[in-house]
């Protein structure tokens, strides 16, 4: 018999094909060696029996975790020590690729935040440490090239209410510049807790977008010399910028993890609002094409202030219907952090990393999901 029913169940877009024991996971990171799939979880911290729960807590002196797809599945393929790493970046310069992670903190508390942050190169199969660049509470790395130059930004900085922090060295957010096979402090920002990058070109101008906590995320333009602040997104509280092209117009996406995320569409000399992506709580985003359809995913962080944050929210995936973006389908996040998507074996995934349980303890997993589009 036909379906009469006006209100039929809706099916399902997204479904879990695997659960990775992480924790504290802060990045989800997929990347490519010659034909080979690999993906990059950072940890923040591992759980310290009899310790109270604390979100800032934790032993920080663990290693990130290396995946690589085989008999489609993530199988644990290497670990690197990587203490309280917030990000993971691979990029290639001069034939080689490198395995770049922003190291946040060492020790169990007290902890200390003046510390390196960790840059591999893959050499015949193995992860050698390149470079080890001192850094202050680093949160992401950024990679990217103008005409023939090549630079590394580095989002840096932190700031903890009734903790003394003291930098070694100025502590700002940095860019540095690739010099004779190393790489080289370039341009200072002001930026004193910088969590995220985009580089994008609008109109043959070179942009970078910089999001902070606690100063302006702004987005710099390129004058040919050095980067010089353009427009400004929000006083605090930034997370991520993400730059896309769509039906011949320019789209900036902004989260803000104390008010709502936002979308924006360049005038011909400003980006301008264009829609809202939802409340409290975003942390970074992921953009994919499938077809013709344009993606989008919203990733939610936590609500609330770190002594008492709720980390059990919605996340969202979003496509792109008639100008504007429209929820597809919602998802649980713990601690949610990040997600990157990859197609393997003819099939399309979201590999989502999850940082805390509902009770703020690290060991989370982070899931893979399967999307099944055509369900859209």
């Amino acid at each position: 018999m036909p379906n009469t029913d006006p209100n039929p169940p809706k099916v399902k877009i997204l479904s879990v094909h695997q659960r990775l024991a992480t924790s504290g996971a802060r990045s989800a990171h997929i990347f490519r060696v010659g034909d080979r799939l690999h993906l990059a979880v950072p940890q923040l911290a591992e759980d310290v029996p009899g310790r109270p729960v604390d979100m800032q807590g934790g032993d920080a002196d663990v290693d990130a975790v290396l995946y690589r797809w085989e008999a489609g599945r993530f199988a644990e393929h290497d670990r690197l020590p990587s203490p309280s790493a917030e990000d993971a970046l691979s990029f290639r310069s001069g034939g080689t690729t490198y395995l770049a992670f922003a190291n946040l903190r060492t020790g169990k508390g007290p902890y200390e935040v003046n510390v390196d942050s960790l840059i591999y190169r893959e050499e015949g199969g193995k992860w050698i440490l390149d470079e080890a660049l001192p850094t202050f509470g680093a949160k992401q790395w950024h990679h990217f090239s103008i005409d023939d130059r090549e630079f590394l930004a580095l989002a840096q900085g932190v700031m903890i209410p009734g903790i003394p922090l003291v930098p070694q060295g100025h502590g700002r957010s940095v860019i540095f510049e690739r010099i004779d096979g190393r790489w080289q402090e370039f341009q200072v920002l002001g930026g004193r807790f910088g969590y995220n990058w985009d580089s994008f070109r609008v109109g043959g101008h070179h942009f970078l977008a910089y999001a902070d906590q606690l100063s302006p995320s702004v987005v710099y333009r390129w004058d040919g010399n050095s980067f010089v602040p353009y427009q400004t997104f929000g006083e605090r509280f930034g997370r991520s910028f993400l730059h896309f092209s769509h039906e011949g117009e320019e789209w900036l996406a902004f989260a803000c993890i104390t008010g709502e995320s936002t979308l924006h569409r360049w005038n011909g000399e400003l980006f301008e609002p264009h829609q809202s992506l939802g409340g409290a709580g975003g942390r970074e985003f992921e953009l994919f094409r499938r077809g013709d359809d344009l993606y989008l995913v919203r990733i939610c962080f936590v609500q609330g202030m770190p002594p008492t944050p709720k980390t059990d929210l919605m996340s969202q995936l979003y496509r792109w219907d008639n100008g504007k973006f429209e929820v597809l389908e919602e998802f649980p996040t713990f601690g949610g952090t990040d997600a990157s998507y990859f197609e393997a074996d003819g099939r399309c995934f979201l590999v989502v990393a999850n940082s805390l349980t509902p009770d703020v303890r690290f060991r989370q997993d982070s899931v893979v999901y399967e999307l099944s589009l055509d369900n859209a």
